[in-house]
């Protein structure tokens, strides 16, 4: 048997930040005092309401098969919520339920792309994206979002990266990694280039809640009837409510595109979780008081890792609007050396950052940045400080 994994396997990317992530770990196992950036999700546990949903759930038996789309009253609050948040109008029948908002993701891609389609991806993107795309048979192509737009492209970009084989853009606002969050302006002057263009969106709006500022995200299905036949919109609890490992995503898609993905789902996941979908109703009940609470506190992180920042000479940030991230650009340190070993891209600076100052961060490069570092705030204020006095000394020390 001469090819044992099947090709479509070669198309996926190997994970640059993997052997940086594990050696982390490791050196926490070994009792070494490592401070993580790299975290992608909150660090608060799920509200006590929601978990004592998910026992009375289990208590009244509630762990058999549901509809592969999801449970009927979990839908129909979902569609209240994209009506409340959102000011669009979706039935149930729109709506599927899967096992993260990742698992949406594919689910759009695989029920959407034939192969060779093309894919707008902005960069610096989440790095699941292209993989995703790469996989469903599709072709990633990338539209280089600049620093000085606070990583964001413009309509005008957009038109010239479109080319007859595109047929869809992945829009990510609030955006991972960068925060970026796109006005309603921005939005409705992309979505007539899409409308021109007839070209699928799919909306990555999992940081919705996480905005600063005062900025308010806008959703792109809102903009016209045409856009919302264009649009898949994908969210979930994970990040809002502190629930990334109930596995609880969700999407909104024009008819046709619901009932294909629908059918998907059914033969490959069956549904998602019995008992995190009645969570997930409940975490859907929960007040918007509860919610600000944790942006809040996100925002106070945001606004003190901003200022330490500033403070280290020969790196920089571009302010965030969204999410729980920043860029932390350190491309003016390459050429310089760390204990005798140049620095040439982001993998050396995060290797080099870990092993000498115990601070884990991810390097840019798995976001198609390679100029930059992720790093998270959604860990303690103290760990923060302390990661952020450890990196102005390693950069204090690079010759």
């Amino acid at each position: 048997m001469n090819n044992r994994i099947a090709k479509r396997m070669d198309s996926i990317s190997p994970s640059q930040t993997l052997a940086i992530s594990a050696k982390a770990k490791a050196m926490k196992r070994e009792g070494l005092n490592v401070i993580s950036f790299s975290v992608g999700e909150p660090d608060f546990n799920t509200p006590e309401h929601i978990i004592q949903a998910a026992k009375e759930a289990l208590d009244a038996g509630n762990t058999k098969y549901t509809p592969s789309s999801g449970l009927l009253p979990l839908r129909k609050a979902i569609c209240e919520k994209f009506a409340k948040d959102n000011g669009i109008s979706y039935e149930p029948s729109q709506i599927i339920v899967s096992n993260g908002a990742k698992h949406s993701i594919f689910n759009a891609c695989y029920a959407l792309l034939d192969e060779g389609d093309e894919v707008i991806i902005p960069t610096p993107y989440w790095l699941t994206y292209p993989e995703v795309v790469k996989v469903c048979g599709g072709v990633p192509t990338y539209l280089v979002c600049p620093k000085e737009n606070k990583y964001k492209f413009t309509a005008e970009e957009l038109k010239a990266a479109i080319t007859p084989k595109t047929k869809m853009l992945i829009f990510n606002s609030p955006s991972n990694p960068t925060g970026a969050v796109y006005t309603e302006e921005e939005v409705r002057a992309i979505a007539k280039v899409c409308e021109e263009a007839e070209i699928f969106v799919l909306a990555d709006e999992i940081y919705e809640k996480l905005c600063y500022n005062g900025v308010k995200p806008f959703s792109i299905a809102k903009c016209s009837e045409k856009m919302k036949d264009l649009t898949i919109t994908v969210n979930g609890v994970s990040k809002t409510y502190a629930m990334t490992g109930w596995r609880i995503g969700y999407l909104a898609a024009p008819h046709d595109v619901a009932k294909a993905i629908d059918s998907f789902q059914s033969h490959a996941t069956s549904n998602a979780s019995s008992i995190s979908q009645y969570a997930t109703m409940e975490a859907l009940s929960a007040s918007e008081e509860e919610v600000q609470k944790m942006v809040q506190i996100f925002d106070k992180r945001r606004a003190k890792l901003l200022d330490l920042i500033a403070q280290i000479d020969g790196v920089k940030a571009v302010e965030p609007d969204g999410a729980f991230y920043v860029m932390l650009v350190v491309d003016g340190l390459y050429g310089k050396c760390y204990q005798g070993k140049a620095l040439t891209n982001s993998i050396d600076f995060a290797n080099a950052l870990l092993e000498g100052e115990k601070v884990a961060t991810v390097p840019g490069i798995s976001f198609g940045a390679d100029d930059c570092v992720r790093l998270s705030y959604s860990l303690s204020e103290e760990d923060m400080e302390e990661g952020l006095r450890r990196i102005a000394k390693f950069v204090s020390e690079l010759k």
